[in-house]
């Protein structure tokens, strides 16, 4: 007897499943695909310092905003001289008679000098002006440096040219100097020198001054960025089909610049709260008996000599957001880049 042919074999069974499994494309594991955005976020969780930082940064931000909840629940304001009012907690030299600022399970912070107002809500209605001063100046200033970024660069020729050299003189000009000098004339023209300057007027000045000085750097960037996107294949095609100006610059060119200008954002909010407690230190900024980090950083340059803890609770809650916040924008910019591998 010869054995079968192949070609008599019985022939094979394929189930239902079997050639649904042999249909389904086999893809190796994590190459599904998956937006930027996610990738991005993806690499940033991976990176614990910047996870920490942004905890760090959100706290910061959540005592600010809660600033009156939590003074509520604490049972003082910033503005009481509980020093003064209330007898025992003062020398003769009005300082605190308790040691380390007059640090108490009543004053968790101690109290303030002379004055005798407590310092921990003290910081938290300061961290809450400086921020919002940090916060509307940052987000002004991006937006007027995206806008005129992207118009300078997209247009080129005599605009460009005259919005560089505007960005030149800004970027060239002494703001410290202009602020020292020039903010008395200032608050002059709009109240008179026997009445005392409101604090939304300064508060409305700052955020103006630091807006108008702070949008030459990130312009600069973007209209770089845009001089090399525009002489791009997808933009000649959308010129090509028609499209406008205003077209090509949100649906062509901006969706290429979030990552620096994000990136730049996440970098000018720690500058500005430097800047601002900066210019309240000097006196032409917001003064007492306003909360601020700057104010409470030179109350505490007055009496540091005396007892350092006046300055120690300002000054470490100000180095810390502020190197918080640029670990941040650093993990940001790492997590944005896509050449980058964690």
């Amino acid at each position: 007897m010869t054995p079968p042919t192949p070609s008599s074999a019985a022939p094979l069974e394929v189930t239902k499943e079997d050639s649904a499994a042999s249909a389904k494309p086999v893809n190796p594991k994590g190459a599904e695909s998956r937006s930027p955005g996610r990738l991005a976020w993806t690499r940033f969780k991976r990176d614990r310092t910047g996870v920490i930082s942004a905890f760090v940064v959100i706290f910061f931000f959540v005592v600010g905003i809660g600033a009156p909840l939590i003074a509520k629940l604490y049972g003082k304001d910033p503005y009481t001289t509980y020093g003064m009012n209330i007898p025992g907690l003062f020398n003769e030299f009005n300082y605190p008679v308790k040691p380390n600022g007059g640090i108490s399970s009543d004053f968790w912070f101690g109290i303030e000098p002379q004055l005798g107002r407590d310092v921990f809500t003290f910081l938290l209605y300061g961290i809450r002006n400086s921020l919002l001063i940090a916060t509307a100046a940052a987000l002004l200033t991006t937006l007027l440096g995206v806008v005129i970024g992207i118009t300078a660069g997209y247009l080129g020729g005599k605009t460009d040219y005259l919005v560089g050299r505007v960005i030149d003189i800004l970027l060239a000009f002494p703001q410290t100097l202009f602020f020292i000098a020039f903010w008395p004339v200032v608050m002059l023209i709009f109240v008179k020198p026997t009445d005392n300057t409101p604090v939304w007027l300064t508060v409305a000045s700052l955020i103006i001054v630091m807006t108008v000085f702070g949008w030459a750097s990130i312009a600069r960037l973007l209209r770089g960025e845009v001089l090399a996107l525009r002489e791009r294949e997808f933009v000649e095609a959308a010129k090509v089909t028609g499209a406008s100006p205003a077209r090509i610059i949100f649906k062509e060119l901006l969706p290429n610049l979030w990552t620096p200008i994000l990136i730049q954002a996440t970098l000018l909010l720690p500058t500005y709260v430097t800047a601002e407690a900066g210019l309240a230190f000097l006196g032409v900024g917001l003064q007492n008996p306003t909360p601020d980090w700057g104010v409470m950083i030179q109350n505490g340059a007055n009496v540091y000599q005396n007892d350092i803890t006046f300055m120690l609770f300002p000054g470490l809650s100000m180095v810390i957001f502020v190197v918080a916040f640029n670990l941040l924008g650093d993990s940001v910019r790492d997590a944005l880049d896509p050449k980058t591998k964690r």
